[in-house]
């Protein structure tokens, strides 16, 4: 008798052994992760946690933090140069908070309180403006040459003087403006002064001022003028002049010079105010050994009006912002023509790049004469992640309204798929080797932890989430990512990579599959997982299947590092339509690779 011959399903073996980071998409590739914790690619192909983090030091009220020779920090009002304090009298107020650090040099620059440090002679700081008010104090007006050299008027009259000796100075008043000329004797003619200068003395001064600074001048115009040496008082369009911005060509204990013109020397005791001043600005970087900046808003000295402006202080000075001789290293202020606040500023290339949300204003030129910027329509910064700005390899990286984008000097391209249909905002970034560390506020997530922290491998193009930091701050050096975290238990300066203090806590982790089985239209089962790890010793994981989108996950098996040794953990899920497979584990640990036994089941 014959019986009928059946044919044995087949099975067939898949194996993992690359692992590819995460993709919070519903369909995702064998090797990736919908979801994960305190998972990195430095051991990549290998599925690893990140290491242990540390503590720098603990702070009041840390508010900036920034490398320039040395590490340095904000905490309330004070300035930390290592351990060094410096009493700045910063500004606490929220709205001033947290601060723009921005280094120049040796000097580490504090805005919006428009503060300096020298960090290599800590000695050296201050305000970078500067104001003085006469109060009430003699101020004497003598015309001068530039370098404060007073000229002894020998005629005043609308003709020309008969007779003159060589060097005599003729104040010609046949009609306005006046003009102040000079006899010379070997060619027998007066020849006007080009230039004429105004030398403003007063006690006040005291050398609060150096040569070339640039300052605004004001009170000349409600000022009642006298002549030295007379009662008699009177005004004039002439001294009313001497109010708006000025060039300080020379100066001295007690004086400095401008350029204007006087038809006789006078003395006021009325207030008059010298000031040299930093404009209000929204964003601060260096670039070209300058200091550049932008504002949108209010005019300060006119609230009616609006500002839409980039500025760029005098080459080498950080103080000047409102020198304008009409040389290379004079100051800059453009206005730009888009609409909206600026959102970042980051100095790239070389070149200043100022963000709005829908435009990338680019600055080219060496100097202030043809300096041009171009205004390029696309992805901008993000309002409120102006701190996401970062460069990796010479790929400058930031988070846009829509997603996290790269720009390599033509167009920006979006490389964030893999986190999913989430729009994260008030993100804070920086860039450490090859990777781009970026914390992030998830809008619908859990209100006590809605921050998340990823990290983009840039060589690899893979992306891998680690825990809830909030970080305010990121700050790479040389070995180590500093950074300050918004933390209600205690206000700590923190590092990614254990310097410092290091936690003593083992690092907790997770990693959970997408779909498996939903693949392959034939009735197939996962019959068998085995997975290849090691574990360091006290180290534990737990494993975790969810059948057929249940919502219910079972625990299978735990498995605790007694010696550090690697082996196999065989899993036999229970015959499903699809599943997925969650690993939590604790401390150290690595995972080489995941085999699936597949086998074929029948039409049921």
């Amino acid at each position: 008798m014959q019986y009928p011959t059946l044919s044995e399903f087949g099975s067939t073996t898949e194996m993992i052994d690359v692992f590819q980071g995460y993709n919070h998409n519903l369909r995702i590739q064998s090797g990736e992760f919908y979801d994960m914790k305190n998972l990195t690619s430095s051991s990549y192909p290998i599925l690893s946690p990140r290491g242990q983090r540390g503590v720098y030091t603990s702070a009041v009220n840390p508010q900036g933090i920034i490398i320039n020779e040395d590490f340095c920090y904000v905490d309330g009002a004070d300035f930390y140069v290592g351990d060094q304090c410096i009493s700045l009298q910063l500004s606490t107020d929220p709205y001033t908070c947290p601060k723009q650090l921005v280094s120049m040099g040796v000097y580490v620059l504090i805005f919006p309180d428009k503060k300096y440090v020298n960090v290599h002679n800590p000695m050296d700081f201050g305000s970078m403006e500067r104001t003085v008010t006469t109060g009430g104090q003699s101020v004497s007006l003598d015309i001068c040459d530039r370098e404060g050299n007073g000229y002894t008027v020998n005629y005043t009259r609308p003709d020309e003087p008969e007779n003159p000796a060589d060097g005599d100075i003729w104040l010609d008043n046949n009609k306005k403006p006046y003009s102040l000329k000079q006899y010379s004797a070997s060619s027998a003619m007066w020849n006007s002064i080009a230039s004429t200068y105004i030398k403003i003395s007063c006690d006040s001064l005291k050398q609060l001022f150096k040569q070339y600074d640039g300052v605004t001048i004001s009170g000349f115009d409600k000022t009642q003028l006298h002549v030295s040496g007379s009662e008699e008082t009177f005004s004039d369009d002439e001294y009313r002049k001497l109010d708006g911005s000025h060039v300080i060509w020379a100066c001295g204990n007690n004086y400095i010079v401008i350029t204007g013109f006087l038809s006789d020397p006078k003395a006021i005791s009325d207030t008059i105010t010298i000031s040299r001043q930093v404009p209000d600005m929204d964003f601060v970087i260096e670039s070209g050994n300058r200091l550049w900046g932008c504002r949108y808003g209010s005019d300060p000295k006119d609230n009616t009006s609006m500002i839409n402006e980039i500025y760029a202080s005098k080459l080498g000075d950080f103080k000047n912002w409102t020198c304008f001789m009409g040389v290379s290293t004079d100051s800059y202020t453009a206005s730009v023509g888009t609409d909206g606040p600026f959102t970042g500023a980051i100095s790239y290339l070389g070149r200043p790049i100022f963000f709005k949300q829908n435009h990338m204003h680019r600055v080219y030129g060496d100097y202030p004469a043809n300096f041009q910027i171009q205004s390029d329509q696309c992805r901008g910064v993000q309002q409120g992640s102006e701190a996401s700005l970062a460069i990796v390899n010479e790929v400058l990286y930031y988070k846009s309204r829509n997603g996290i984008c790269a720009f390599d000097g033509s167009i920006p391209v979006e490389i964030s798929a893999s986190l999913g249909d989430v729009f994260y905002d008030n993100a804070v970034a920086c860039a450490y080797r090859n990777k781009y560390y970026i914390s992030m506020r998830d809008p619908g997530a859990d209100r006590h932890y809605p921050f998340r922290l990823f990290v983009y491998d840039t060589v690899r193009g893979m992306w891998h989430k680690e825990d809830d930091i909030h970080a305010v701050a990121f700050c790479p050096g040389a070995s180590d990512i500093y950074y300050i975290e918004a933390d209600p238990f205690g206000n700590k300066i923190k590092t990614m990579f254990g310097t410092g203090t290091k936690d003593t806590d083992p690092v907790e982790w997770m990693a959970q599959t997408g779909i498996i089985g939903v693949d392959d239209p034939m009735k197939k089962y996962l019959s068998k997982l085995i997975i290849r790890m090691s574990l360091s010793i006290g180290s534990k994981i737990c494993f975790h299947i969810q059948y057929d989108s249940a919502g219910e996950w079972e625990h299978i098996c735990t498995v605790t590092g007694t010696s550090l040794r690697s082996f196999s953990i065989p899993i036999r899920p229970r015959r499903c339509d699809h599943m997925r497979l969650r690993i939590i584990g604790e401390g150290d640990a690595k995972i080489y690779s995941i085999a699936k036994v597949i086998e074929q089941g029948s039409d049921v």
